[in-house]
């Protein structure tokens, strides 16, 4: 069996979520099982509806969204690190049925403090012979940097939410 890797999209340019995703059709495209979660989102973006109609690919889904980090009070964030460790715990209890594994936000999860990073240290140097793992989002400490056998920083240059242009279906979500 292949040894399995661990991937990180980080940084405050677009794309992150977009090169996981790519990543997951070209597993499934090569008859791999993925699993995708998502931490931070509601689970309505164009690509996971997508995704979650093909072959090979298992999209979980959201059964609760917590809005903004920002807006969030000390019981909502505890019950977002409840909710989040749950899904963490159950994707790597499953993992040995896929040989992909995408964490989309999982870092600005971390950061945020609504995902404990030391247990998802721990599931990923435990985690199943063959299983390749990619995190995304902002923000990775340096003991997750450490962990990734690939770090990509995705860097913004230019971007027309700068002026003034909102977020398109389809494009940005």
């Amino acid at each position: 069996m292949t040894e399995g890797l661990v991937h990180i999209y980080c940084g405050g340019g677009k794309g992150k979520t977009t090169a996981a995703l790519g990543l997951a059709l070209r597993a499934a495209g090569s008859g791999q099982r993925v699993l995708l979660l998502q931490f931070l989102k509601d689970g309505s973006s164009s690509e996971f509806v997508s995704l979650s109609h093909v072959p090979g690919v298992e999209v979980v889904p959201q059964a609760k969204a917590f809005g903004f980090t920002w807006t969030l009070s000390e019981e909502e964030k505890a019950q977002a690190r409840d909710y989040y460790t749950g899904l963490l715990e159950d994707a790597f209890a499953r993992g040995g049925e896929f040989g992909l594994l995408v964490l989309d936000e999982a870092l600005g999860a971390c950061a945020a403090g609504l995902l404990e990073e030391g247990r998802l240290l721990a599931l990923l140097a435990g985690r199943p012979e063959g299983l390749e793992v990619v995190l995304t989002g902002r923000g990775p400490s340096q003991a997750l940097l450490a962990a990734a056998d690939y770090v990509t920083e995705m860097r913004a240059v230019k971007h027309p939410y700068e002026r003034g242009v909102p977020a398109r279906l389809g494009i940005e979500y």
